[in-house]
């Protein structure tokens, strides 16, 4: 059994082994396609460049975009105590500032965090999750959320979509021919080979190390929230709350499911095959480890 500090290491260990495979297998897709089909180097530098500056708007910006989507609005001190005062106390424990904090007016449990970097943090909460969790569970939550925040998970996760943007941009120009017409003849054909099987198959791949990258981000977050408050089982019992509650959060979509704490699609099996969050019964399991 592994207590909080192993289980922390052990969850960072797993995270950058996974990183360092993904940012290995963009270099080599993105040179095996740029030799296979004789691309000129000023093609690589346009893709990284355009993704690059189209991830930093969203990273720039991305938190008042997200609390848009979700309608959320600035909590009150007076209103939500148990809320501002738990997140207030925690963020003197972890080191970092506090973050502003906003709700969502929904019955479904749920909490996410955004944000740039610590200094520039929102924590958001449905009125559910603050209706619903009792003080315990509701610190281990916004622990969890500080975590994501410490770690610079929303600083990764920009990076990451900075190298899948470049091998998807590459791959749709060379897709469109715009390479070479000879380039078939200076390469050899296992090299147009495995350049036609990444043009089909890298972007699958990409989106699916993307998604492990996520989910051993939360196993981290999990860790390190209980680090932080020294409670597995308060966080436990708010998963297993958040989980089974059969209210829908409307205001999420697509775009923002990532951020939240749990899926909140948890209900729709094919949405759950392509989920950025490990399955529930995996986390609480690994929790237990630490009890």
């Amino acid at each position: 059994m592994l207590n909080i500090y192993e289980q922390v290491q052990n969850n960072k260990t797993r995270s950058t082994i996974v990183i360092t495979l993904f940012i290995t297998f963009v270099i080599f897709t993105t040179t095996l396609i740029t030799y296979a089909f004789d691309l000129d180097a000023s093609v690589i530098i346009f893709a990284a460049i355009f993704s690059a500056f189209s991830s930093l708007i969203s990273y720039q910006y991305g938190d008042k975009i997200v609390l848009g989507l979700n309608q959320a609005k600035a909590a009150k001190r007076e209103q939500y105590f148990d809320f501002y005062t738990v997140t207030e106390n925690l963020s003197i424990g972890s080191g970092i500032p506090k973050p502003q904090i906003y709700v969502i007016e929904s019955e479904s449990p749920n909490a996410f965090a955004t944000g740039k970097d610590p200094e520039h943090a929102v924590i958001c909460a449905t009125t559910g999750l603050l209706n619903k969790l009792n003080r315990t569970e509701l610190e281990n939550v916004i622990a969890h959320e500080l975590s994501h925040i410490q770690n610079y998970d929303t600083r990764i996760m920009m990076i990451v979509s900075v190298l899948i943007g470049t091998i998807s941009i590459l791959v749709n120009l060379v897709s469109r021919n715009r390479f070479s017409r000879d380039s078939n003849r200076k390469n050899n054909g296992i090299l147009i080979i495995l350049g036609l099987f990444l043009l089909l198959f890298a972007p699958l791949i990409g989106q699916i190390i993307q998604l492990a990258i996520s989910r051993r981000r939360e196993y981290l977050a999990d860790a390190s929230g209980v680090k932080l408050t020294r409670q597995p089982q308060g966080l436990i019992d708010a998963l297993k709350k958040i989980s089974s509650d059969p209210s829908v959060l409307t205001s999420a979509s697509t775009a923002t499911s990532s951020l939240y704490i749990v899926n909140p699609f948890k209900n729709n099996k094919i949405a759950n095959l392509f989920s950025t969050h490990p399955p529930i019964e995996d986390r609480i399991k690994a929790l237990e480890q630490m009890l």
